[in-house]
């Protein structure tokens, strides 16, 4: 089968690789329809989280059942699904208290209780390195799904591909972080980041029934399509001092209610962002989420959506004490939330599609991620057709 693999730093390309064989008694295959480029594929492109060797990439995908193994009851052939990011089993400790991107089974050789840099990393996720499982991704034409009685959800045949694929991932991240910021009516979100998940998290602010909604970002084009796909109030970043004063002063001098990273360890940075992570011996920086502190409100919540895969000592734990905030963050938790999403889009509450820039097929995959992270062309999300 045809299957993007990434090969080195930058160096991704369509290669024929073997198909998926059922492994495993609650294994499904699927034929993947439509398939997406995300934000935290571009880590792994960039280097930002080493993958040494070839692998297939992507973890949003959806398609059509076509082999089942014998343990899975809830799924047949011809089966049209949606596959959450996270690989998780559905019976241990943390999947049975809901927390499934903590699943103890899924990735058994790097599991841990320590959530450590190289060691002790929660459940398994698809296409996204071997630390976190090294299972085959889906920007391919076929994939293996594990616990495939657990993950997948039957996507109903009046709603396309592209109402429905966002639910493998970035709509639910979004979604949690304005959960995890205990949205429920009246409040001032700030979200720093307006790519795919931070626009996801704006349409889920106004679900929640957030009062305003500003959504903060360096690029223009695409702060110019979250005013148009989440009707957001929008500030161009220019420094950390610039908009955190803007936020402020559209909040009598407060700050938000919650502030959201949507941006992660990886963002636009000058030549000294360069050199300090260098001085520091520190992977990237955290000046977006020191933005989202100094922006927050005093007693607000700060949700962090971005990954920080490292640690970092210039941390600012006594802002966070002395503003009394409150910090919350991790992989988003797709199956707590993804049915109830799934009703949103189909009760029409909710557009997801809106955010697409580019439709390629599989085979100018390459030259979608190049696209994506080099933001060229007014690129904001790419989707694959295998």
């Amino acid at each position: 089968m045809k299957a993007l693999v990434i090969h080195g730093i930058k160096d991704v390309r369509v290669d024929n690789v073997p198909d998926p064989k059922i492994e495993d008694s609650r294994d499904a295959i699927l034929r993947v329809t439509s398939t997406a480029i995300c934000g935290s594929d571009l880590h792994i492109y960039n280097g930002g989280i080493a993958q040494p060797r070839p692998m297939v990439l992507g973890h949003e995908f959806m398609g059509i059942v076509e082999e089942v193994g014998k343990g899975v009851s809830n799924l047949k052939k011809g089966d049209r699904v949606v596959v959450p990011f996270p690989i998780s089993c559905g019976q241990c400790a943390f999947c049975t208290h809901d927390l499934p991107t903590h699943c103890e089974n899924s990735n058994p050789e790097f599991y841990g209780p320590e959530g450590g840099v190289l060691d002790g990393k929660g459940a398994a996720l698809f296409g996204y390195t071997d630390l976190y499982g090294g299972y085959n991704g889906g920007q391919a034409e076929y994939v293996r799904v594990p616990y495939a009685d657990f993950g997948p959800r039957r996507v109903p045949d009046n709603l396309t591909d592209e109402q429905v694929l966002f639910l493998t991932d970035i709509f639910p991240t979004g979604y949690q972080g304005i959960d995890w910021g205990e949205v429920n009516g009246g409040e001032i979100v700030a979200i720093f980041g307006a790519g795919p998940v931070g626009m996801m998290a704006a349409k889920s602010a106004w679900l929640r029934g957030a009062a305003r909604v500003i959504i903060v970002d360096t690029q223009q084009y695409r702060l110019d399509k979250a005013a148009q796909a989440a009707r957001c109030e929008t500030i161009l970043w220019e420094d950390k001092k610039q908009v955190v004063d803007e936020i402020r002063a559209l909040t009598k001098g407060y700050g938000a209610d919650v502030c959201v990273e949507a941006v992660g360890f990886e963002p636009d940075r000058d030549l000294l962002d360069r050199a300090k992570a260098v001085v520091n011996f520190e992977k990237g920086t955290t000046k977006v989420l020191d933005a989202c502190m100094s922006a927050a409100r005093r007693g607000g919540i700060v949700s962090i959506l971005g990954l920080y895969p490292y640690y970092y000592d210039n941390f600012a734990l006594g802002q966070i004490f002395e503003k009394g905030l409150t910090i919350r963050g991790g992989q988003a938790l797709v199956h707590r939330h993804i049915d109830k999403l799934l009703k949103y889009v189909a009760e029409g509450k909710v557009q997801l599609d809106d955010i697409i820039s580019h439709r390629l097929p599989l085979s100018e995959a390459a030259h979608g991620y190049d696209i994506f992270r080099n933001k060229k062309d007014n690129c904001t999300k790419v989707v694959l057709k295998p």
